[in-house]
């Protein structure tokens, strides 16, 4: 049995929309963040020694980190759907988009998150981060010009990987300066399994 062990207004909602498009059978255990420090609850460390969310099991297998995840699910799971077949220029793109997402797209925008907590002693830093984000955001909305899904004519986990990074952009107000990649997130949460997906994850505010 595939198990998420799924944190409230966190990366792991992707999991759960990966898993309702593949039809697959799951359990979610839900862990809730502290409400002040905005944390995940010690009781994930008994999941995992990083304590962090998304975990998946399956079976005795225990698989960490949000692309990982993905790419596990979709190999061993997935029939074939949900990525290109290996060897072409789509599988090399599908892999690029599958590890930029948190590799890089996202490093600017939690930096923003952190540092706004500064408030005027974060000020140094604001606009380098602000760059940065420009940067990763204009390199998306190019890629995406034209194009209904990141890689191909089809959904892909390369695509469930980019939502977060595309939703948390839109939660500070930066979006909507890039039609291309702000009408794909809403193509993106248009998708049944996606509205399934919400249902099941509880409260999601990155959903909007």
């Amino acid at each position: 049995m595939l198990t998420v062990h799924h944190l409230n207004e966190s990366r792991s909602q992707r999991v759960l929309w990966l898993l309702e498009e593949l039809a697959l059978t799951y359990e979610i255990r839900h862990y809730e963040r502290d409400p002040q420090t905005r944390l995940a609850p010690a009781a994930l460390k008994a999941v995992h020694p990083l304590g962090k969310s998304p975990v998946l099991t399956d079976g005795d297998r225990t698989v960490i980190e949000t692309g990982a995840i993905v790419d596990y699910v979709i190999r061993r799971h997935g029939g074939g759907r949900l990525a290109p077949s290996p060897g072409g220029e789509d599988h090399e793109a599908y892999l690029q988009w599958l590890h930029y997402a948190e590799g890089s797209a996202m490093l600017p925008i939690l930096l923003n998150m952190y540092v706004a907590r500064l408030k005027e002693a974060g000020a140094p830093l604001r606009p380098r981060i602000d760059s940065e984000i420009a940067n990763h955001l204009g390199y998306v909305e190019a890629s995406l010009a034209g194009r209904a899904f990141f890689v191909g004519e089809t959904l892909t986990g390369a695509d469930i990987m980019m939502s977060f990074v595309a939703e948390a952009a839109r939660a500070q107000g930066r979006l909507e300066a890039y039609p291309a990649f702000s009408a794909w997130l809403d193509r993106m949460h248009q998708r049944p399994a996606w509205k399934v997906a919400l249902e099941r994850g509880g409260p999601y505010a990155l959903g909007r």
